[in-house]
């Protein structure tokens, strides 16, 4: 009985090694279908790698000013409790002007008017490459005629030629990258397309598009507030609430003067941004290295599944 036990993890042993040569044998067999698929598989992926085109991606770093972490939070209670009944919000939420301005950067209603007051529809869904030498976009026409202006794309319905707010909101959502830090107030606003140019270009519209978007709003909430505040300022009695009032129409008087004279109302440019020199993505070395190792694990399968099959015939 000992020496049964004794010579089973022997056996247990040479069991394995059988295993591990008749595995080796069947693989060694079917080289030529590895060498054969895990070649192919080389080549399609390095053809694939090439053909993808090369996409820039230009950044800018931004802090949030003052106005953009809000102003107003230092004013008393008593304040701060009139001030929210002239439509202000006084309280200390975590929800700041630079987070709303991030938001709205973001939204469908901003993006559309953004695409539509620079007239960017070509450059989003039209674009045939990018010429490194020139520097230039060059347009499909068979998409799009840039001489006249008219949309030549072949599309299934419900789409039509010219595409639609929904469509090109949808397309510049996948070159916009919006990274908010945890720990850090800064934020990186990103933007990928095929020429270097634009996608810079496109970086710094949208920096002063939002700066520009928050100013507007803050200044018609102040003239709106100031115009409550004077009615209220004629029905107040107690010069106590009068001075109160009066405090609130000279912060609103500052809100607007701030509004109008800082070019960089919500967010400060703290790294600008700049053309790239160097391409974002595609990784072609990456993808081709996928692509072998992806083609050999299938060539093994393949090797083994076909010897199955000759087993089950010749048994």
């Amino acid at each position: 009985m000992t020496e049964q036990y004794q010579h089973a993890p022997q056996r247990h042993s040479e069991n394995d090694e059988i295993d591990l040569r008749e595995l080796f044998a069947i693989l060694w067999k079917g080289k030529w279908i590895i060498i054969a698929i895990t070649f192919a598989f080389a080549v399609g992926s390095v053809i694939y790698a090439l053909s993808l085109p090369n996409i820039y991606a230009a950044e800018a770093k931004l802090a949030p000013t003052e106005e953009a972490q809000g102003g107003l939070r230092d004013m008393d209670g008593q304040l701060g409790g009139l001030a929210s009944l002239a439509g202000l919000n006084m309280g200390q939420n975590q929800i700041t002007p630079a987070i709303i301005a991030m938001e709205i950067l973001q939204s469908r209603k901003f993006l559309s008017e953004f695409i539509v007051r620079h007239k960017i529809q070509p450059e989003l869904l039209a674009v045939k490459e990018w010429d490194a030498n020139s520097g230039e976009l060059i347009i499909d026409r068979d998409a799009y005629n840039p001489e006249t202006g008219n949309w030549l794309r072949e599309v299934d319905p419900p789409k039509q030629p010219e595409p639609s707010s929904w469509e090109l909101v949808d397309a510049f959502r996948e070159l916009l990258i919006v990274e908010q830090g945890t720990e850090s107030p800064l934020t990186i606003i990103k933007v990928e397309h095929r020429s270097p140019t634009v996608a810079k270009q496109w970086v710094d519209w949208l920096i002063e598009d939002i700066n520009n978007e928050m100013r507007e709003r803050d200044i018609e909430e102040s003239q709106r507030s100031m115009e409550y505040i004077e009615r209220e300022m004629t029905n107040a009695t107690l010069r106590s609430t009068q001075q109160i009032f009066s405090g609130l129409m000279e912060q609103q008087t500052q809100t607007i003067m701030l509004a109008n004279v800082r070019p960089e109302y919500i967010y400060r440019v703290v790294d600008p941004a700049v053309v790239p020199e160097q391409r974002a993505k595609p990784s072609r070395a990456i993808i081709a290295i996928v692509g072998t190792f992806l083609g050999g694990f299938l060539s093994l399968i393949v090797v083994l599944i076909l010897n199955l099959i000759t087993k089950d015939k010749s048994a």
